[in-house]
């Protein structure tokens, strides 16, 4: 994974990113004086302020590469840039996902927070959406191949719990000319103690040509 950010500057990033997650869970699990909400917005407010007065980044610019490399070895650990929105180090909406290789599947390992509710202790159906799409995406990783969502059909079987160790397993299941037709399940321990499917998802996603990948960013 390459970047023009300095390594410090990187592990900055990833730090301030693990903070704004933790400050939005707690935020939204605990109950906070209006005078301290009142006073930690100013803070927020002024140095959002102060960060707007620094150089724009443009990433079709900084980083516009795919990670196209060869592929992750058994097991490892995979990452893509840090501020992609749901598995990024430096992600401020991030899910604090842990992805890595297994075999050929792609595995997310993650526990939605206070701040990813939507009913009552149940994970907002849009939060897992947007996880299983973003793991599927390390399939790309897996086998070298730039491609872009097509389709992506999410199937509820039953709520998802919050504050709960979730897996998100998903491969590629076969090709069909540009198309790659993937499948995946979210399980985890449900309310009777049984490893259970909480959702099920299929996607289809359509390969490109890597140099089409950068392109297709630049403003």
């Amino acid at each position: 994974m390459s970047s023009s950010l300095s390594p410090d500057v990187a592990a900055a990033r990833i730090r301030v990113g693990q903070a704004y997650r933790s400050l939005g869970h707690a935020i939204a699990g605990h109950h906070v004086s209006a005078d301290d909400l009142d006073a930690l917005a100013d803070r927020l407010a002024a140095e959002a302020s102060k960060i707007r007065c620094g150089e724009h980044r443009v990433r079709s610019v900084e980083r516009p590469s795919g990670d196209w490399g060869p592929g992750p070895a058994e097991g490892e650990e995979m990452f893509s840039f840090d501020e992609r929105p749901i598995s990024g180090r430096a992600a401020p909406y991030g899910l604090d996902v842990r992805i890595v290789r297994d075999g050929d599947d792609a595995v997310g390992h993650v526990t939605l927070g206070s701040a990813h509710e939507g009913a009552p202790g149940r994970s907002h159906g849009g939060i897992v959406s947007a996880l299983f799409d973003d793991v599927y995406g390390f399939i790309l990783t897996i086998i070298g191949q730039p491609a872009f969502t097509g389709t992506l059909t999410i199937r509820y079987e039953q709520g998802v719990p919050i504050h709960e160790p979730l897996e998100c397993r998903v491969r590629l299941d076969r090709r069909e000319g540009r198309k790659l037709l993937m499948s995946g399940e979210l399980t985890g321990i449900g309310p009777d103690g049984s490893n259970t499917v909480f959702t099920r998802s299929t996607a289809i996603f359509i390969a490109i040509d890597e140099a089409a990948f950068g392109a297709s960013a630049r403003p």
